[in-house]
């Protein structure tokens, strides 16, 4: 895909306490790397990939291809940041909650970000997928994976247990949302939640590819 070749630009943001791994994360599912001398991210940063998504049918068969322009918006963690970084949520179609399995507070404050998120994002119950990260540094995990799966089922939301490090379960948290993302667009009639700027490169918007879609299956 050259730049501009796309049918739709999908916006995430990584949110989560400053040093759960955010930015590190982000960087493994862009550009398959480990950088282990990221300094402290101030304000607000992002990457970007391009992707195609496939979905699936009832009958497990796959639809034809949407080519996806992410943006992977990574946000600050400390709270002198905290206004800046909800002022984005709104922009934002799906989110990734991350906290460190070797740093029991950062888990604790997921409830915190979640109410942020509740507060400030589209709507009440946006797409968010939680990634306990830095699960190869299993000698210092303070974070029990039967809590974490406990605290995603009790908001209703995907569980993963990821590493920036080595890649573990990086992309496939990432494709989940992305999916949960996609199939938000193509049940919802009401359109208005999708954000400005979600177009595609032919002048076509996203609500406009979603009808002519949903009208090819229907044949």
């Amino acid at each position: 895909m050259s730049d501009g070749e796309y049918d739709y630009l999908i916006k995430f943001l990584a949110l989560g306490d400053s040093g759960v791994g955010k930015t590190s994360f982000l960087y493994q599912y862009t550009d398959g790397k480990f950088n282990s001398k990221f300094i402290t991210t101030v304000g607000i940063d992002f990457r970007e990939k391009r992707v195609v998504y496939k979905s699936s049918g009832p009958d497990g068969t796959s639809g034809r291809g949407q080519r996806i322009h992410v943006q992977l918006w990574d946000t600050a963690g400390q709270e002198r940041f905290r206004s800046l970084t909800t002022a984005f949520f709104r922009d934002a179609m799906g989110f990734l909650l991350l906290f460190d399995l070797t740093n029991e507070q950062s888990f604790l404050n997921v409830r915190n970000w979640m109410s942020q998120l509740q507060m400030h994002a589209y709507c009440e119950n946006p797409d968010i997928v939680l990634c306990g990260n830095k699960c190869d540094m299993g000698e210092q995990r303070e974070v029990k994976e039967e809590e974490a799966k406990e605290l995603a089922e009790k908001f209703g939301i995907p569980y993963f247990e990821t590493s920036a490090a080595n890649g573990h379960n990086v992309n496939h948290a990432v494709d989940v949302l992305l999916d949960l993302i996609m199939k938000r667009m193509e049940r919802c009639v009401d359109k208005s939640w999708i954000p400005d700027g979600t177009v595609r490169a032919n002048g076509h918007s996203a609500v406009d590819g979603i009808a002519e879609e949903n009208q090819d299956k229907g044949k």
